[in-house]
């Protein structure tokens, strides 16, 4: 595979080592510019189907079918509604028929650009169609770039909660071009970085006082974005190799999200009212307090972590999510009992002894969790 950091400055290549279905993540500014190159010696010949949704199409879409068209490789689009709404059965429905119709072979390449939205569905669709195409990962928010791209984790949401039908789907390559994400609307830029935060509180405390320091120029870009997002795959990479399946380490990766996406579930995955980093940032606060309550921390740790996401704009309590008069505890232990990290009933959450000090806490019960989460409700703060 051709090295980018040949013709291109400023690039840094993390490998996810999994045997041979390993592969690279190319981080920088301007990297799309080498999908022609890199698309030709991972598969030469093939032809390319972009999945990607309909405001990233309008916005980056004729750059990347000109840089296609440059290496003389055939390419059809499909774009799908853009937002959470796509990560429906019937989305999953019309990429593979599309597919289909376009007639792509096994040997061609699904290439997935777009947000984490785009990416789990391309991704989803690539592992099944004709029982498995090649996936390259083209991620355009700092959301999929830190996180959804890399690790092979694909699906759509059920009417039971998220992310409930999907499987495992190793791409061959991922292309995280950092100046991308200077179109993106601040909303977008302080999810993923929720996301990012997330390594820091899981095993990486001197990452997460780099970020409380080096916020602002994070969200500025250049060096500091491309340091930030390269670091934050190295960690991911680290994970996913000690445990492609999610069998035990990889549920680490998971703190904020039982919280989190149980309230994307309560706004019906309502984009308007709350987005998934924005979800992630309030269920690492709730994970946080949920520890100091179950004597695993000092309620300090949460001070400082919920510091640190006001301070970047992004919401730290349910009942600043719009409707949320409406949440019920029963509700909200509906969609947790549907994670996928329940066993046999079971609940578990990523709780944490500090920052940097996240575990995962088997067999937590019920009535504790129900307790906590009647009293953020009933709270305004």
């Amino acid at each position: 595979m051709p090295d980018p950091g040949l013709t291109q400055t400023g690039v840094e290549t993390v490998r996810v080592d999994l045997g041979p279905r390993s592969y690279d993540i190319c981080i920088g500014d301007g990297v799309l510019a080498s999908v022609g190159e890199h698309f030709a010696e991972l598969r030469p010949g093939a032809r390319a189907a972009i999945v990607t949704d309909e405001t990233v199409d309008v916005i980056h879409g004729d750059a990347l079918r000109a840089h296609l068209d440059q290496a003389n490789i055939s390419h059809v689009t499909i774009a799908v509604p853009a937002g959470e709404v796509s990560k429906s059965f019937a989305s999953l429905q019309d990429v593979v028929t599309q597919l289909l119709a376009a007639g792509m072979e096994r040997g061609d390449v699904v290439l997935a650009f777009g947000g984490g939205v785009v990416g789990d569905l391309a991704g989803f669709a690539a592992g099944i169609t004709r029982r498995g195409m090649d996936l390259v990962q083209i991620p355009t928010s700092l959301l999929a770039q830190v996180d959804s791209s890399v690790g092979g984790k694909t699906g759509i949401n059920a009417a039971q909660g998220k992310n409930l039908v999907g499987l495992f789907n190793q791409p061959q390559l991922v292309l995280a071009d950092t100046v991308l994400l200077d179109t993106l609307p601040k909303r977008e830029l302080r999810a993923g970085y929720a996301e990012m935060l997330k390594y820091g509180a899981i095993d990486r405390p001197d990452f997460f006082a780099w970020l409380e320091d080096n916020h602002a120029a994070v969200f500025f870009g250049g060096d500091a974005r491309r340091h930030a997002v390269a670091t934050s795959c190295r960690v991911k990479a680290d994970v996913v190799k000690a445990d492609e399946l999610e069998g035990g380490v990889r549920a680490l990766l998971n703190l904020g999200h039982t919280f989190g996406h149980a309230l994307e579930a309560a706004v019906d995955y309502d984009a308007r009212r709350l987005v998934h980093g924005e979800g992630v940032a309030i269920g690492m606060v709730l994970a946080h307090e949920f520890s100091a309550r179950m004597n695993h921390c000092s309620p300090d740790e949460a001070i400082r972590l919920r510091a640190h996401l006001t301070a970047v704009g992004l919401p730290t309590d349910i009942t600043t999510i719009p409707g949320s008069e409406a949440f019920t505890t029963e509700r909200l232990m509906d969609a947790i009992a549907q994670d996928k990290k329940v066993k046999r009933g079971a609940l578990t959450f990523i709780l944490t002894r500090g920052i940097g000090e996240a575990f995962v806490a088997d067999d937590v019960p019920r009535a504790e969790a129900s307790a906590f989460l009647d009293q953020k409700l009933a709270t305004k703060e």
